[in-house]
């Protein structure tokens, strides 16, 4: 039994800050450094674990038995893969599942750089069908369809639908199921347990917290499908480096203390922000009379740390942006340190111009919601 298995250990804050580890030996580290390697030594047969850098490291390794006993722990039948950035693990698992003449289904309402996607696959011969993540709409548009891919909740706009009865769907009519779990976070969402083939996220995010990695991951239940993963990996190279992988798996052990703060922080943002009368459109799944607030409880076991909103114009939205101390006005999410943008700067989410993206961070939860309300009244007209 390896020192990073889970068996036993119920807990997330144990399971992070054990998972992935080796058996200890004595004078070496609890976890070992970074492997900086090309080529391994390979005298006679190429057998063994690690041949060619491009291929196994074993820092990759450790890693990658850590996020897959986060995101299905006690299971021995899911394999996790590890890549350079959150699109690449995407790219990875649309790219080797379809082939000309497949169907596969897209949120409508997904991360802006899923149209790109679409223009790539249907450029090789695939049709793409979309529909938004709300109540379950993707559901009309399955008959067919090689691979449902789904984003609960959304990006940026925080809807969430049934993923047990998307999966169930798909698979009676002989689809794959993958789930981007990026905004959940594995501690937040299972997706394998709740049907799917595939979970997927940007480590990017919040699964490293600190805004200084890129990084994604692909866990998967079908041998087949994760075999293909893995020869897409190989063939286009989207490889994370050592010196990623272990700051990754070395920020895991964290993971556990900052979503729990981060969460919660973003629930009392969110209720004080349904207070002020200059706010519309509050989304957070965690609000009790939020629109996905009832599916979200029952598939989510957290909520996430963004909340999304929208100002009456871009430019009070910009003013607030400017007039936050505590908050940076920068993209992505996930990070310890809170970070909004107005989400429309970008041109490719069908989003108000004046909606906001907030990602709640670790600090103080009072001191947060008084830059945010100082802000708000501040960026009045």
């Amino acid at each position: 039994m390896d020192g990073g298995n889970a068996a036993g250990r119920t807990g997330d804050g144990t399971r992070a800050v054990r998972a992935g580890l080796p058996e200890p030996v004595k004078h070496e580290p609890t976890l070992p450094g970074p492997v900086f390697a090309a080529h391994f030594h390979l005298p006679g047969d190429p057998t063994g674990p690690y041949t060619y850098g491009r291929d196994e490291n074993p820092t990759w390794t450790l890693l990658e038995r850590a996020i897959g006993e986060l995101e299905a722990p006690g299971r021995d039948d899911v394999e996790t893969l590890v890549f350079a950035s959150g699109m690449a693990a995407i790219s990875s698992v649309l790219f080797s599942q379809l082939r000309a003449g497949d169907a596969v289904v897209l949120p409508s309402d997904g991360y802006q750089v899923l149209p790109l996607v679409r223009a790539q696959l249907e450029a090789y011969g695939v049709e793409v069908r979309t529909a938004p993540t709300g109540d379950d709409a993707q559901l009309d548009v399955l008959d067919g369809a090689k691979l449902l891919w789904i984003e609960t909740p959304s990006n940026p706009g925080l809807d969430v639908c049934d993923v047990r009865r998307l999966a169930e769907a798909a698979h009676a009519r002989g689809a794959l199921v993958a789930v981007d779990n990026t905004l959940a976070s594995p501690l937040g969402q299972r997706p394998l347990e709740l049907g799917a083939d595939f979970s997927v996220a940007s480590g990017t995010k919040q699964l490293t917290g600190h805004g200084d990695i890129l990084l994604g991951y692909v866990t998967g239940r079908d041998a087949e499908a994760m075999t293909a993963v893995r020869r897409w990996r190989k063939i286009v190279g989207a490889i994370p480096g050592p010196m990623e992988a272990w700051l990754a798996h070395r920020s895991i052990a964290t993971l556990e203390l900052r979503v729990a703060r981060q969460n919660a922080t973003a629930l009392k943002v969110a209720e004080a922000l349904r207070e002020r009368p200059e706010v519309s459109g509050l989304r957070y799944p965690g609000l009790p009379d939020d629109p996905s607030h009832k599916i979200a409880s029952q598939q989510m076991r957290r909520y996430g740390c963004v909340v999304s909103f929208t100002l009456p114009t871009r430019a009070r939205a910009d003013r607030f942006l400017d007039a936050l101390r505590l908050v940076d006005d920068a993209t992505s999410f996930g990070g310890v340190r809170s970070t909004a943008e107005r989400r429309g700067r970008w041109g490719g989410d069908s989003v108000p111009e004046g909606f906001i993206r907030l990602s709640v961070g670790a600090e103080d939860p009072e001191d947060l919601v008084a830059d945010l309300l100082r802000a708000l009244d501040e960026s009045a007209d």
